[in-house]
Parts: C-alpha cells; sequence; structure tokens
C-alpha cells in the first residue's frame, strides 16, 4: 500500500516551499523505500526553488540524506529491510561505455525510481537529482542506497551524499592531491572547506583557504587549511603565487563555480598543474580566457562531478575515517533543523551563516 508522509516541494520558481502530504508507492523492481533520517540543505535545493535546474515543477526537494531501508521491490538482492544507508544520486548502471572502459564514476546512465511519488491529487514530483529526500520517506532506485556502518551519525553521515563527498573528492580523486602538494581552494562554504579537508587527508603541504567572509576562512583554518586569502582585501592569484614560492599551487580548486573565480583558478595554478572545478556554473555563464594561455601553460583543466565518487567505494572508507576519528564530519553540521525549517535554513545559507543546516527526523 502507498503511504502518505510529509515532505517539503517548491510548487513554482522562486516561491517559499511548503511542507505537504506526499504520497509514497511501494517499491517497484529495482526499487527501495527509505525512512529518511536525516537530510542537509544544499544549495542545489535552492537552486531548483530557484528554476536553476529545469521547470519541472513541483518538485520534492532534497537529497544529501541518511536513513534506513523499509522496504525493497523484487529483483533487489544487496539491500534488505533495516539497512543503514547513505543516499547517493549517481546509481550506476554497469553496462555504459564508461562503465565497461573502467570509469563508473564518469557513468552516463545513472538511474532512478521508475515510479513517481505525487500530492495527494495525484500531481506528479520531480524529486531533487531523482531522491527527493526533505520527507519522513523517499522512494528510490535501490542503487542509490549504499550501505554503511550503522554506528555513524545520520546528520553527519548524510553529508556525504551531496557537498562534502564533492569537495572531497575534488581534491582526493579529481585533483588527485598527492603527499607534499600545495592546493588552494577558491570558495570556503560546504564543498570549499570539504576539499580542505580533502587535501589534507591526501598529505598536502601547503593549503590555501580562498574566500571573501573572514567567518568561511576561520572556519577553514580549523579545518586544515595552512593560509587564509581574503580576497576582498589583496589580489588573490598574487597572493597564492607568493605563498607557493612564486609559481602558483599544484592544485587549484575552485568552488565556486564563476567566470571570475575559474580565471583566478586557472592563472593561480602552477605550469602544469591542475585546477578542478567543482562549483556549479548557471547556465547563463560564459568564460574568455587567451588561447594561447590555455596551451602555454600546460596541465590540466577538469571538472569534478559528484567529486568523481564511485559511492560504493567512497562512501564506507570515509564512514570508517570518520568513526576512527580521521575525518570530522560533524564539524560540518552547524545547526539541525525540523522539517518546517528548510525555508529558513535557506536563508542563512544565503547568509553565508552555516556549512551546512540538516534537517533530521
Amino acid at each position: 500500500m502507498a503511504q502518505v508522509v510529509r515532505g517539503v516541494i517548491a510548487r513554482a520558481k522562486g516561491a517559499p516551499v511548503e511542507v505537504v502530504p506526499v504520497v509514497v508507492p511501494d517499491p517497484g523492481p529495482g526499487e527501495a523505500v527509505v525512512r529518511v533520517q536525516a537530510c542537509g540543505v544544499c544549495h542545489t535545493d535552492l537552486h531548483y526553488r530557484e528554476g536553476g535546474i529545469n521547470d519541472e515543477f513541483p518538485f520534492l526537494l532534497g537529497h544529501e540524506a541518511a536513513g534506513v531501508v523499509e522496504s525493497v521491490g523484487a529483483g533487489v538482492a544487496d539491500l534488505s529491510p533495516g539497512d543503514f544507508v547513505i543516499l547517493n544520486w549517481r546509481a550506476v548502471c554497469g553496462s555504459c561505455r564508461a562503465c565497461k572502459r573502467g570509469r563508473p564514476w564518469y557513468c552516463f546512465a545513472t538511474h532512478n525510481a521508475e515510479q513517481k511519488m505525487t500530492l495527494e491529487d495525484g500531481t506528479e514530483l520531480s524529486p531533487a537529482l531523482g531522491i527527493g529526500a526533505f520527507a519522513e520517506k523517499t522512494l528510490v532506485a535501490a542503487g542509490q542506497c549504499t550501505k554503511v556502518d550503522p554506528a555513524a551519525s545520520p546528520a553527519a553521515a548524510g553529508l556525504l551524499g551531496c557537498g562534502v563527498m564533492a569537495g572531497l573528492g575534488a581534491a582526493i580523486n579529481t585533483g588527485q592531491v598527492g603527499r607534499g602538494d600545495s592546493v588552494a581552494v577558491i570558495g570556503c562554504g560546504g564543498v570549499g572547506n570539504a576539499a580542505v579537508v580533502g587535501s589534507r587527508l591526501a598529505g598536502a603541504g601547503t593549503i590555501i583557504a580562498v574566500d571573501v567572509d573572514d567567518r568561511k576562512l576561520a572556519t577553514a583554518q580549523r579545518l586544515g587549511a595552512t593560509h587564509t586569502v581574503n580576497s576582498r582585501a589583496v589580489d588573490a592569484v598574487e597572493t597564492i603565487r607568493s605563498l607557493t614560492g612564486g609559481h602558483g599551487a599544484d592544485v587549484v580548486i575552485d568552488a565556486v563555480g564563476r567566470p571570475e573565480t575559474y580565471r583566478q583558478a586557472f592563472y593561480a595554478r602552477d605550469l602544469a598543474g591542475t585546477v578542478v572545478l567543482v562549483g556549479v556554473p548557471t547556465p547563463e555563464m560564459r568564460l574568455e580566457l587567451p588561447l594561447l594561455d590555455v596551451f602555454g601553460r600546460g596541465g590540466a583543466l577538469k571538472s569534478s562531478w559528484y567529486g568523481d565518487c564511485l559511492p560504493e567505494r567512497d562512501f564506507p572508507m570515509l564512514i570508517d575515517l570518520y568513526l576512527q576519528g580521521r575525518l570530522d564530519l560533524d564539524a560540518f553540521v552547524s545547526e539541525t533543523v525540523p522539517l518546517d525549517g528548510v525555508e529558513e535554513a535557506f536563508a542563512r545559507m544565503q547568509r553565508g551563516e552555516v556549512l551546512r543546516s540538516v534537517v533530521v527526523f
């Protein structure tokens, strides 16, 4: 039997979100119903509310979540009711050309649940990133559930479902930061500070955090940055160069995703260094660079999708590090809020007051 639960939806572009009854079907073949325990308030959810992703309103928001499997559909062999899982939005197919080439983190045919959750009048909902976890329960593809150690705090573990994984992976997976490397991270919100933490985990010798907000820079320093740069006060590119022997950083991570920050990243890296774009641009943004500089500076210009993570590989490993005290995921949880606190959490996020607000159930 379908269940009716409370969930947060965005009905129209720019309209305040609402808590409404949501109808969650029983899981079909290859699907699972998950009782959500915690879900982070991510900037991507705000993009959905503002129409920055697409216009398939109404959206069931929320995607950065952890919870417990309640039921599974036919053909699901590796999940059972009671499993503690982190939800991921890249359920790999295993058979596309990327998967067959041994690069499943680039899977070109990721999948979601076939059935739709709806409003009580039958209106179909578009779940954010195929998850829709600002709800007491949600329906997902079984491949979107990654089992991890249930000893982990749901509020902390769920953050690996998007932002924290994106930042950690941008450093470790995409940027391939190595021991002794110099790293600059431009933008020190949740994703950028996770990139700082990832760089520290990878053994970077110099980690330079760049932002316009001294509060965020102080947080970056607590999380492992060796230097901080307020780019309102000084030239970020010149300062990064001065902190790296005049050369530039080995890896520069743009966690903002704007043309001006990307240009900073491009010119702040060393010759043959790597730029990683993990901040998400908006559709109208355009970038102009001298092609001779692109050629002459060498190195690599990379985009990082979800931190180039493979959930079944990365989530359990990172949760183990968390439980060992080597990865402080709790530091990213600025506050916990109830389901009806999402709109206010968006406002605090826009004001730069939090790394992550987390809805707890």
